[in-house]
């Protein structure tokens, strides 16, 4: 959950957190919060795009901990309702290494959660469209995410990346 007016961030193991900055644009929301007592993760960037049924996440290492991917994309719904926003994961990622590739992750999570009932066939198809459509956006775009939103008219920005 992202609590603008609280400004907070819950993490899906229920820990509040407190944001370093919130950013609602008319295209999604952008947060950016500290990530403590993770052992590799120091810092967390996120836009949540409902429009596209994404999250980006650039997730900052410790020091010395190297990064497998650029940008992390979670398949996700985001809904607001005042200055509360939800997401709920759909179970597919992509991991991108920005001017090489992006990788469809998670797939066996996908097919528990869609066999084991979490998830239903129409939001299962619906999340597996959003992930190749994205996937072909990016490759299409040089594996660049952000040249990708660009034609999309979703002009990401972050801090200090």
């Amino acid at each position: 959950m992202f609590d603008l007016d609280a400004g907070t961030n819950t993490d899906p193991k229920g820990l509040v957190r407190v944001v370093d900055e919130y950013r609602v644009e008319p295209f999604g929301l952008f947060m950016a919060r500290r990530v403590v007592g993770h052992p590799r993760i120091a810092y967390l960037q996120s836009w949540l795009l409902p429009g596209l049924g994404i999250r980006v996440n650039d997730f900052r290492h410790h020091p010395g901990d190297e990064r497998e991917w650029d940008t992390y994309v979670d398949i996700a719904d985001s809904t607001v309702d005042g200055g509360v926003w939800r997401t709920v994961d759909h179970y597919l990622d992509l991991g991108l290494r920005s001017g090489e590739a992006v990788e469809v992750l998670d797939v066996d999570e996908f097919t528990a959660a869609l066999l084991g009932g979490l998830i239903d066939g129409d939001t299962a198809q619906r999340a597996m469209k959003v992930t190749f459509d994205a996937v072909d956006g990016i490759a299409a775009n040089g594996y660049d995410l952000t040249a990708w939103l660009a034609t999309l008219g979703l002009p990401l920005t972050w801090r200090d990346r």
